[in-house]
């Protein structure tokens, strides 16, 4: 079920850092804490293909999060250990040496069962019984929320394993959810910052529509 509208669990889980400093991060409680909003992304596993792109994307546009008042936080279901190795390996190895946000080392799955997020890594199917038979691991698909600077969760998406994010569609949708939260407008489809918004109401969608 989608928590678009409600507040983030509040769980703490174990994280690392590129210091190589394990502990346990709560990011509802950092959002409150800072008053700062959340990006929380999701991916399947470390040491995989898609997933350092992704997560080196999002590095790059560390500086456009910050301006929006926003922190990144990584998460899968590696051990922090497994993280620290993969944060100390370079680029051009496959590695994120350079990274430097937090990574959520969810290993024992308490978060990722709340949100639904599980997904098997190897199905297979019984040719005796026809049933079908789970074995691997339970890995993450590529889930993202953003978060507000109460807990409440305004965005929730949820990836196939294959398929990369756009970091950008991020960047925008925190900027329209801040307009929100400013000017008391809606944002209409395609909208980006400093482009018009609209009113609430009949009339403010008679002269949105009239005016584009």
């Amino acid at each position: 079920m989608s928590i678009v509208g409600t507040t983030f669990p509040s769980i703490a889980v174990k994280a690392m850092n590129d210091m190589g400093d394990a502990f346990e991060l709560n990011v509802v409680e950092k959002a409150l804490q800072q008053g700062k909003k959340v990006l929380l992304f999701w991916y399947p596993k470390d040491f995989t293909f898609v997933c350092p792109t992704e997560l080196h994307a999002f590095q790059d546009a560390l500086p456009e999060f910050e301006k929006r008042n926003t922190i990144v936080v990584g998460a899968s279901c590696d051990t922090a250990e497994v993280h620290f190795a993969w944060l100390n390996t370079a680029k051009d190895d496959g590695g994120i040496e350079g990274v430097t946000y937090d990574l959520l080392a969810d290993s024992n799955r308490n978060l990722s069962r709340v949100l639904d997020i599980l997904e098997v890594t190897n199905r297979t199917l019984n040719e005796e019984t026809g049933l079908e038979l789970i074995e691997g691991d339970f890995v993450t698909y590529r889930a993202t929320y953003l978060i507000d600077e109460k807990g409440l969760v305004f965005h929730e998406g949820v990836n196939h394993m294959p398929v990369g994010r756009n970091v950008d569609e991020f960047l925008r949708l925190i900027d329209a959810y801040t307009h929100v939260q400013v000017k008391g407008e809606v944002c209409p489809a395609n909208w980006e910052k400093g482009k018009e918004a609209m009113k609430e109401n009949r009339e403010g969608v008679i002269d949105y529509l009239a005016n584009n």
